[in-house]
């Protein structure tokens, strides 16, 4: 961290388990934002000068430092976010460690020169490859929702590819930055390579593209998302934007509810449906509509909320009381407008934490906003739908595009559905966890945002594309169309587009033969120049 000599204030962490106080963090100023940014390009350069292989060396103890750290980790993300340990090990700890040993594996072969064959064969002594060259220094802004999993596989993947890291994580979810911190510090990395930053969101956006960091990567809301696209546009600066989802889930009539009933609990209730990806709206054919929401009840009113004293509740806090209110005037709306509580689960009485109820309602439809905009909260709306069609019309009704699934026994007919669905990405028979698959990348369409992060894709937006080109054959001097030019360098250049797109033999003949002519030049330096045309006297 960079401390800035005149003291800014602090922020002070409250636990949304216990209401109580568990930490506090110091705040930083723009002025720290500058020089962080400055000591980073410093850092970078030598960075960058290592080949993949030396640096993911260095980061390889990533994954034994967080198995070593792995209780220690769960128990400040609970603390901090709100979710279970449970959740926190297996959606932050358990993919964290696994997204640094696939990318300090992968990395070399992601960010390795390619070659391109020549696509035509009058060029084919242009050889040509692409380089992936690194941006320079990385601004990340990360959210509370996931305030371990998201910043952390960004940072790994940015400095794998050559880059300096500037991270800001949430204000709600300050300790977990300092774990985050801790983990990059005991690497023993370049001094300055990896600063966290802690400041006010609104802040920190601005505060970074001033600085002039080569690329921000934020995960957030589509108004700031938007904010940030604005504020970029004065210096050209890329952004890569996830921005939130509203998620569809459509399960067909021939789906394994058992499966598809669970499958729904865990991807739109854990964390407290705090998930940008988790699912919110559900599709049902009407032929299993009853069963399906019948099982669901059922499940949902068997979870068990909140605190995890020994690992034996579902659902923990919901990390800040803004979000609570939102959800409760989303789901008094939708009531008032006709959507029924058809089941909700029992939060713990007399406890101080941000404990709600998990809900599952029905007679919802389009016209309410728990079924238009993220509710990011556990609540599941249901609708019946006749067919498949109009699942996926219903799916795609929406401003956000992040991911969705179908719940099927039939694969060809879940893969069909699948690309008619305009998300990012699209489970079958799953939901939600594809975060967790280092491999995939990670991303939305519409509002959801641009850009991607994860896999070899989200490798590739932390480098720029460089290609080099080199002309390999031996002897010559000047290409055709170089100076001087005359008639016969006209004709032999047109002679190219007559061999290989003329009609009849004889005009590709008479290309080949003007080409031909001219091909001579390219192996001469003492071409002379054709005569000027002089003016005929009157």
């Amino acid at each position: 961290m960079v401390d800035d000599p005149t003291d800014v204030g602090q922020t002070v962490s409250m636990s949304p388990v216990t209401g109580e106080e568990i930490g506090r963090s110091n705040l930083n100023s723009s002025a720290d934002v500058h020089r962080a940014v400055e000591r980073a390009r410093t850092a970078q350069a030598a960075w960058a000068a290592l080949t993949v292989k030396e640096r993911a060396k260095r980061l390889k103890p990533l994954g034994a430092w967080l198995t070593a750290h792995a209780d220690e980790l769960a128990g400040i993300i609970c603390e901090d976010n709100g979710k279970t340990r449970t959740d926190a090990l297996a959606a932050e700890v358990l993919p964290a460690a696994l997204a640094a040993d696939f990318y300090c594996r992968k990395a070399n072969g992601f960010l390795k020169d390619r070659r391109l064959l020549p696509g035509t064969l009058f060029m084919a002594n242009k050889a040509a490859k692409i380089a992936r060259v690194p941006y320079g220094v990385i601004g990340i802004i990360s959210p509370w929702n996931y305030p371990f999993a998201i910043p952390f596989s960004e940072v790994v993947m940015a400095l794998l590819a050559g880059n300096a890291v500037i991270l800001k994580v949430a204000s709600e979810t300050q300790l977990v930055g300092r774990a985050i911190e801790r983990c990059f510090d005991a690497l023993a990395l370049p001094g300055g390579l990896f600063t966290h930053i802690n400041m006010p969101g609104s802040a920190a956006g601005p505060a970074f593209l001033e600085a002039g960091v080569d690329k921000l990567f934020f995960t957030g809301s589509v108004p700031v998302g938007k904010r940030l696209m604005a504020l970029a546009a004065d210096t050209l600066t890329p952004l890569v934007l996830e921005l939130g989802g509203n998620d569809p889930m459509l399960v067909c009539p021939d789906a394994d509810l058992q499966r598809a009933v669970a499958g729904a609990v865990w991807g739109g209730l854990q964390n407290c449906g705090q998930s940008c990806g988790g699912v919110e709206r559900i599709y049902v054919h009407r032929s299993v509509y009853e069963p399906f929401v019948a099982a669901l009840g059922d499940a949902v009113r068997c979870l068990r909320i909140g605190v995890d004293t020994n690992h034996q509740v579902d659902l923990g806090a919901m990390t800040t009381v803004k979000q609570m209110q939102a959800v409760e005037q989303q789901v008094a709306a939708a009531v008032a407008a006709g959507a029924v509580v058809a089941a909700q689960s029992d939060p713990p009485a007399g406890v101080r934490g941000n404990f709600m109820p998990a809900r599952v309602l029905t007679a919802v439809d389009h016209t309410m906003a728990i079924m238009r905009e993220e509710t990011f909260g556990p609540v599941l709306g249901v609708m019946a739908v006749e067919d498949m069609a109009q699942a996926v019309a219903l799916a795609n009704d929406s401003d956000l595009g992040l991911t969705a699934s179908v719940w099927t026994r039939d694969a060809r007919e879940g893969e069909r559905l699948a690309r008619q669905i305009r998300a990012g990405v699209v489970m079958i028979n799953d939901h939600l966890m594809s975060h967790g698959l280092p491999e995939t990348p990670w991303g939305g369409f519409k509002q959801s945002g641009m850009g991607r992060t994860h896999g070899a894709i989200g490798m590739a937006e932390m480098t720029q594309v460089q290609c080099l080109v080199h002309d390999h054959l031996p002897g010559v001097r000047r290409n055709l169309w170089w100076h001087p030019h005359g008639p016969a360098v006209y004709r032999g250049l047109r002679g190219i587009l007559e061999m290989r797109y003329g009609r009849g033999i004889g005009t590709r003949f008479k290309g080949l033969a003007n080409l031909a002519w001219i091909a001579p030049r390219m192996f001469r330096s003492d071409i002379a120049p054709s005569p000027k045309p002089t003016d005929k006297k009157s």
